[in-house]
């Protein structure tokens, strides 16, 4: 599951958090080693639409400075 169908899947299931996982990449699809999690705490206002754009502040804060990281230990 990804993108929009995970938000309307959180609402849904009126779930308090959300996050993002940035894991290595395999033949699996979300199955790599776990690098890095953040999440988000969500109100019950929240429209998948919301929960989206919180996701998507977590992505611009957090995959810039883990890659650079990575990079950095190679």
């Amino acid at each position: 599951m990804y993108g929009m169908h995970v938000h309307r899947a959180v609402k849904q299931n009126q779930e308090e958090e959300s996050g993002i996982s940035i894991h290595w990449v395999n033949e699996k699809y979300d199955d790599g080693a776990l690098i890095f999690q953040a999440k988000i705490n969500l109100s019950q206002n929240d429209s998948p639409e919301m929960i989206s754009e919180k996701v998507l502040r977590l992505e611009h804060q957090h995959y810039p400075r883990v890659v650079h990281e990575l990079c950095k230990s190679f």
